[in-house]
């Protein structure tokens, strides 16, 4: 098992990313935050948590938490395993070291070159 604690401001992200080798059980102890998971037919699951509640991701999918109150928000989160590995998305695409080649990435996304490249440079 692991377990994670995250505080939020107002406002504050996790943003879209994986957990490879894990399960996570989300627990809001404080705030009010808006958590939601995409499911292998891109069918998104999301839910409003207050705190006591939970909400659970399943093993490896795209999910991400949100503080949409107006005060600090606190989660903790546990997995089944020890080592549940974190790869968040925005990163792994477009912050690569070397980067992927933009012009593969406008295709994928549908968006222009020069957009692709001003996000790899954010990263």
């Amino acid at each position: 098992m692991a377990i994670a604690r995250a505080d939020f401001a107002p406002g504050g992200v996790i943003p879209p990313h994986i957990h490879p080798r894990g399960t996570e059980l989300v627990l809001v102890q404080k705030g009010t935050i808006y958590a939601g998971f995409v499911d292998s037919n891109n069918t998104l699951f999301g839910k409003i948590l207050y705190p006591g509640d939970v909400f659970v991701v399943p093993l490896g999918l795209i999910h991400f938490e949100v503080n949409i109150g107006k005060t600090d928000g606190v989660l903790f989160a546990s997995f089944n395993s020890q080592n549940p590995g974190l790869i968040t998305l925005a990163n792994s695409v477009f912050g690569t070291n070397p980067p992927i080649d933009p012009y593969a990435l406008a295709r994928a996304f549908q968006l222009d070159v020069n957009v692709v490249k001003e996000l790899q440079a954010k990263f």
